[in-house]
């Protein structure tokens, strides 16, 4: 290990949470992230008011998370950001005030990407919490992302399956406003359906080539199904709310086990790993934990306030960056949409 004390500053503001934390070398010394409310009333991210909200947070979570980390922004080593993928809006409030503040500094400015890091979230060192040994595989669940990623080591991965239509936190999310259910639905979807029969109503499960995943037709196939049981019962819903909540996670759990179960006999690998917002479902931890029996897996869950969107997990890649000298330079620019 190395023996200096490093401080790293990430920034995360890919979406809807401004978040900024600061770590010593691979440790959290403060992670305080703002969620902005607003987008409730419209059912989902309003990109316009999402990079309004960044303006009014990023100073003053910027400022608090240095102040808990109890070092003077004087001390940092470096500042690692979000450059991608996200909300263009969003990642430039973000990406303006790290080149901002690294050139006032004087200090290195390390870009990340965001899906990257919600890997990476795994070598954060965090007590009763193992990081997985290379190679091993990564599913990423998120809201805008799923996928299946072959990790070979800290910066070299491969995405072997995605999603072609909507990930899975779209499924979720959509599914709930089919219910009735306020945004974001995903939480509230897992609450019911660990009250309810996961087999009450039977989904049907995308047919998909080998690794990729579809959730399009899984949610269209909720919609029709609901509109036509609530044509027979204006209260099906109401009545039915726990049982339709865990089939459709059941449903949807098992799309996303089968995958993991072909990419880990594809690869031989058994070591498997899930990062991103999806990831603290109950429902999904559960089904892999319990893969570790069934199909003889060796499974990593990161520790909950960094399976979400947050700024810890920037930080850890960028102390990781940093190690390597891998620094970027004040040219770079956001973007919305990037590859591995």
């Amino acid at each position: 290990m190395n023996p200096q004390k490093i401080y790293i500053l990430g920034i995360e503001s890919s979406c809807d949470d401004t978040s900024a934390a600061v770590l010593c070398n691979g440790q959290v010394l403060s992670n305080v992230v703002a969620s902005q409310k607003i987008h409730e009333l419209y059912g989902g991210v309003v990109p316009e008011l999402a990079s309004r909200a960044h303006q009014q947070n990023i100073v003053p979570v910027i400022d608090q998370a240095i102040k808990q980390a109890n070092i003077k922004k004087e001390d940092l080593h470096a500042i690692a950001f979000t450059q991608g993928p996200g909300l263009m809006g969003s990642l430039l409030v973000g990406t303006s005030f790290a080149k901002s503040l690294a050139l006032a500094l004087d200090i290195p400015l390390i870009d990340v990407n965001h899906m990257q890091a919600h890997i990476l979230a795994h070598f954060i060192e965090e007590e009763g919490f193992d990081t997985p040994e290379f190679p091993f595989l990564a599913m990423t669940i998120s809201g805008g992302h799923t996928q299946i990623v072959k990790v070979t080591n800290h910066f070299d991965m491969e995405i072997i399956g995605e999603t072609i239509d909507d990930a899975v936190g779209e499924a979720f999310d959509k599914s709930a406003k089919i219910f009735g259910l306020p945004y974001p639905g995903g939480p509230l979807i897992d609450k019911y359906a660990q009250l309810g029969n996961p087999k009450a109503f039977p989904f049907p499960k995308p047919k998909v080539g080998d690794l990729n995943f579809s959730f399009s037709g899984l949610k269209t196939s909720v919609l029709y199904f609901v509109q036509k049981m609530v044509k027979e019962n204006p209260n099906f819903v109401e009545e039915n709310l726990q049982d339709i909540c865990a089939s459709l996670q059941y449903t949807i759990i098992n799309i996303l086990i089968d995958k993991l179960k072909k990419a880990s006999k594809q690869t031989g690998i058994k070591s498997i790993a899930i990062g991103g917002g999806v990831s603290a479902n109950s429902g999904i931890r559960k089904a892999l934990k319990d893969g570790e029996q069934k199909y003889g897996w060796k499974t990593f869950v990161p520790k909950f306030e960094y399976t979400t969107d947050n700024a810890a997990m920037i930080g850890i890649v960028g102390y990781l960056k940093y190690l390597k000298k891998d620094f970027t330079d004040m040219t770079v620019v956001a973007k919305a949409r990037m590859r591995f």
